[in-house]
């Protein structure tokens, strides 16, 4: 008997990996915003807890477990006078387009956990539209039961709601489902829904810092499926 019947998965650094899809969009996105103004740059990425030089988001940003309103807030402190709304739809849009890194060849990595008869799921911080983007670029969205943002309705992590709603829409009783995440916020969600916990080191996060909340903590989400018979 496998250990779970349901995998939900965090998006950002758990099936792509963080550094390599969001240090080079932000180191993009930042200037544009700025429109070449060095001083404004700068700001902005004091804002986000961004390394312009070393061309990376800083651990303690709040921008890697964050909602895109979290993004957009800290923006609109660098740009007074920029509605946050608008923003937040801007910043929701650009990010869509981020250049995705996959955590380990995700088609048939998905094709194998569903063929074990497995629910999947994902739970983002990010909105449902830039997770469904993000998944539609390469070819996986199909793939999975349930797709949930920190805007689908039932709210953001480290909540567990929308962890919840996950096990709810299948019937499925939490702890026979695994949160797979790289980030506090993911694992804080799992446990506080009393679901398993499996932690991964494709995000900002350290081994240290996660394993205190993990079952489990593996290099990156290719390690699951051994585990599951394990």
């Amino acid at each position: 008997m496998m250990r779970v019947d349901g995998l939900l998965f965090d998006k950002d650094g758990t099936l792509f990996d963080f550094g390599a899809t969001w240090n080079s969009w932000a180191a993009r996105v930042i200037p544009d915003f700025a429109a070449g103004d060095d001083a404004l740059a700068q700001r902005i990425a004091h804002e986000l807890d961004f390394d312009l030089r070393r061309g990376e988001f800083l651990p303690v940003s709040a921008i890697i477990a964050g909602t895109n309103r979290d993004a957009a807030e800290a923006l609109a402190r660098a740009l007074p006078g920029r509605n946050v709304d608008e923003l937040e739809e801007t910043l929701m849009y650009a990010a869509a387009e981020a250049p995705l890194c996959e955590a380990v060849p995700l088609a048939p990595y998905l094709d194998g956990l569903a063929g074990r008869g497995l629910k999947l799921g994902v739970m983002t911080n990010d909105t449902e539209y830039g997770a469904r983007a993000h998944l539609d670029s390469v070819g996986v969205t199909a793939r999975f039961d349930l797709v949930l943002g920190f805007d689908s309705g039932f709210g953001a992590k480290p909540e567990p709601g929308p962890l919840l709603a996950f096990c709810d829409r299948f019937a499925l009783p939490p702890e026979r489902v695994a949160m797979v995440g790289d980030s506090t916020h993911d694992l804080v969600a799992g446990r506080r829904a009393g679901m398993q916990t499996v932690a991964v080191l494709t995000g900002m996060a350290t081994e240290a810092e996660l394993a205190p909340y993990a079952d489990v903590v593996f290099p990156h989400i290719g390690h699951i499926p051994d585990w599951l018979d394990a």
